[in-house]
């Protein structure tokens, strides 16, 4: 029987998840995204262990992941008869994928703002038209 090291979230880890989550991350993505920072690289059955999340959970987050290529991936023959192991590890050091991250939420902010804006903006000729 061989022995398995399964890596498990510290209170600082949860902390860490609990934080992008506050600014918006889902909650699946920002598990995923913290237990990879964690371990250099990991496969799908790693992730889910360590994160007690279920395969299909798993599997959308490192889907969206790859999507923001801030995962890579590579196959390892399965020690069976079985399809190759994919295993996974970021693309990127993690405060490069922070700093992305706050990028993409000033930009929703000013988005937002720009938005507000135009509806005062609106509103204001709407009242002189009505005055």
């Amino acid at each position: 029987m061989r022995s398995e090291q399964v890596l498990f979230f510290t209170q600082k880890e949860e902390e860490f998840v609990d934080l992008l989550i506050g600014i918006g991350i889902r909650r699946n993505l920002a598990k995923v995204l913290v237990y990879l920072s964690s371990t250099n690289e990991a496969t799908s059955r790693d992730i889910e262990r360590g994160t007690d999340l279920r395969q299909p959970e798993v599997s959308i987050a490192m889907s969206r992941l790859h999507t923001e290529g801030w995962i890579e991936s590579r196959e390892s023959k399965a020690e069976s008869k079985g399809r190759p192991v994919k295993i996974y590890r970021l693309g990127h050091p993690i405060t490069m994928i922070i700093d992305q991250i706050e990028a993409d939420k000033r930009s929703e902010a000013e988005q937002q703002r720009q938005t507000m804006q135009q509806l005062r903006d609106l509103l204001s000729q709407r009242e002189l038209t009505v005055s």
